[in-house]
């Protein structure tokens, strides 16, 4: 899980440091790799790459690719660890919006840790000039489409193999970005390709350890470690983009992790 967290933050640091290239030409090249290292494992395992309910898998799809989309926005336009906790708060979404797409149960007590984690958000944005109201809608929304996604991925859980689960992100993805890229181009220069290469395989590595981490231990004694990204995000915000942050600011961020963490803890 140490490692999926160091990859995962890894790959944010990249994104912002190519951040004269627009996010929506980024997410073109992570879906082509992604796209590609997906269906070589699908045709060597023969499965299927369609699926079965092609109108969910779609639909995740377009969630996810609004979710990441949004996400490389805010780490190119803000500083790394603010848009790494906001994007932490898309637990709160998965239950939230879990009431009415999986029916799930939610206990009173989550609303309160609801409101700390909201309540850091709020603390971010207003301590830190740096953070607009429009970034901080726009990482928001990518929390709010990243929870979307996580739901629909469960209710496909009981039909769908994991590997075409994750296979629609750039198969949906990929025709969209290329698109619009085509509009608003910049060409890649020199060191660029190699981090644009490195972006697709620090999210595979990312999210190989991560799917080991959750085979191969008890979710409740592992799932907090996922947050320790944001020591990751300090740490490199400060290395590679000399960020520093107000004590109410660290509050915030603390305030978020405790309230994303105590509803992981309560479920």
């Amino acid at each position: 899980m140490l490692l999926a967290g160091a990859f995962f933050s890894l790959m944010n640091v990249s994104v912002k440091y190519i951040s004269h290239l627009p996010a929506i030409e980024i997410v073109m090249f992570r879906s082509l790799f992604s796209f590609v290292v997906t269906y070589l494992f699908l045709k060597r395992k023969r499965i299927p790459p369609f699926g079965n309910n092609k109108k969910l898998l779609i639909l995740r799809g377009i969630t996810g690719s609004v979710g990441l989309i949004a996400f490389f926005y805010t780490l190119q336009n803000i500083p790394l660890a603010s848009a790494v906790t906001i994007q932490y708060t898309s637990p709160i979404f998965t239950s939230l919006l879990g009431i009415l797409i999986v029916k799930e149960k939610v206990k009173p007590m989550q609303f309160l840790y609801f409101a700390i984690a909201f309540g850091g958000v709020i603390l971010i944005e207003g301590f830190d000039p740096r953070i607009s109201s429009w970034w901080l809608s726009i990482g928001i929304i990518s929390a709010l489409f990243s929870g979307l996604a996580y739901n629909i991925i469960r209710k496909l859980s009981t039909s769908e193999h994991p590997l075409v689960i994750v296979f629609y992100f750039p198969l949906v993805t990929l025709p969209v970005v290329t698109f619009i890229s085509f509009f608003k181009w910049v060409q890649p220069q020199g060191w660029d390709w190699l981090i644009l290469l490195g972006i697709g395989i620090f999210t595979q590595l990312a999210q190989y350890y991560m799917t080991m981490a959750y085979q191969n231990a008890q979710l409740s004694k592992i799932a907090s470690l996922n947050y320790i990204g944001i020591v990751y995000a300090l740490g490199f915000g400060f290395l590679f983009f000399n960020e520093t942050y107000d004590i109410l600011i660290y509050m915030g961020m603390l305030m978020v992790l405790a309230g994303v963490i105590l509803n992981l803890r309560s479920k």
